[in-house]
């Protein structure tokens, strides 16, 4: 392999300034900290968007206002043949020869932990404050031969294609799961003639526990890169469960948490704070494993409801968070109103027919999940060997 250098980036790019003075584009996006385009959240009723900058392909735009206070850089290329168009307060710049620095690699260096904790360095330490296309021009970058940076430019999206295949595949098992339970149990259900074995009941009446926990003293601090695992509400999304902000705790501190331990195929919901009423499973992967107070343990009697009431409290988000908004200035559900709530109790022939259809799928899904696990920490290994 030919070997590069360390080269002054501002020498490789250059801003470009197109405004959208035609109002010919009217898609307008802002900048997330995974560094990438997101919908844009500012409202623009009566906003003159013949001021706000146009990102064609290749173009990158950089958020300078962001950095000290999210200590990451939200930057990022637009990979799309159509244009876009972004805030006047963002940086826009290009390549000057794509032939001597492919648009792609910088898009990798950017996306390296090293160059956020670089900028976030160089926040703190500039004298005119911030990280701004000045330190970004004086931002050093490795630049081996073209040839060399195409090689990993395809290799990182050969990764990506296998990981975004596999997302769509996991969507599809979800909308089959959901399709399923549709059909068995809400399409053609009247409540109050329900089919032979079949009642309404709470949720309390079909589980043997139903708790959230506690965090250990000592905040944050209290993490550790090893041990058992500690899940928090950013870790439960709707029939997903987060693996890349999971936390873990000593053996010592589970122990004091032991009331709250987690089982397979317990079901995990968030009941307080701005996500409140997701739910997954959690996967086996993780175990042994304890939840926060902000996560709710809810494990049936019998395992065959787990993937039933997995589907349920899905389909139950809005009852659910009407039950968090009421009476309280802060959205959360408590225990005993987690007991409480009403479900529909199928036969125990029912559930068991739908247990083993959908099981295959979830079972499915979570091979593809930790598959992409594994390519995103491949991910990470090619984007810090870029550095080397």
């Amino acid at each position: 392999m030919n070997k590069g250098e360390m080269k002054r980036l501002g020498d490789y790019i250059r801003e470009v300034d197109v405004r959208n003075r035609d109002l010919e584009v009217t898609n307008l996006l802002g900048l997330s900290m995974t560094k990438q385009f997101r919908p844009s959240t500012s409202n623009i009723v009566g906003v003159d968007l013949s001021k706000y900058k146009i990102v064609h392909k290749d173009v990158f735009a950089f958020d300078t206002m962001s950095v000290i206070r999210v200590h990451k850089v939200p930057i990022a290329i637009n990979l799309s043949k159509s244009p876009i168009i972004v805030s006047p307060a963002y940086i826009t710049f290009e390549c000057k020869d794509s032939n001597i620095l492919n648009p792609n690699y910088l898009m990798m260096w950017f996306s390296r932990d090293e160059f956020d904790r670089y900028a976030d360095f160089k926040s703190d330490a500039a004298v005119r404050g911030g990280y701004n296309w000045e330190e970004l021009c004086d931002t050093p970058i490795y630049l081996p031969p073209i040839e060399q940076q195409q090689k990993i430019v395809s290799e990182y999206e050969a990764i990506t294609r296998r990981i975004h295949l596999n997302e769509q595949i996991i969507a599809k098992l979800e909308e089959t799961a959901q399709t399923l339970y549709r059909k068995m149990f809400v399409d053609g259900i009247d409540k109050e003639n329900l089919p032979e074995g079949w009642r309404m009941g709470t949720l309390g009446e079909i589980c043997c526990k139903i708790g959230s926990g506690a965090t250990p003293k000592g905040g944050k601090e209290c993490y550790i890169n090893i041990g058992t695992s500690f899940i928090r509400s950013m870790n439960v999304l709707d029939l997903r469960f987060n693996h890349n902000e999971l936390a873990r705790i000593t053996l010592q501190q589970a122990k004091i948490l032991d009331s709250v331990s987690v089982e397979s195929k317990d079901i995990l919901l968030n009941i307080t704070g701005v996500s409140v009423a997701r739910c997954c499973m959690v996967p086996d992967s993780i175990l042994p494993a304890r939840v926060n107070q902000h996560v709710m343990i809810i494990r049936p009697n019998k395992i065959i409801y787990s993937y039933y009431l997995l589907l349920l409290l899905y389909f139950s988000k809005e009852k659910l968070l009407g039950i968090s908004q009421s009476g309280s200035t802060r959205e959360a559900i408590t225990k005993s109103e987690i007991e409480r709530f009403t479900i529909l109790v199928p036969s125990m022939e029912t559930v068991c027919n739908f247990d083993h259809k959908v099981s295959s799928l979830f079972q499915y899904e979570v091979l593809l999940e930790e598959e992409n696990n594994k390519l995103n920490e491949l991910h990470s290994l090619l984007l810090a060997k870029i550095g080397q």
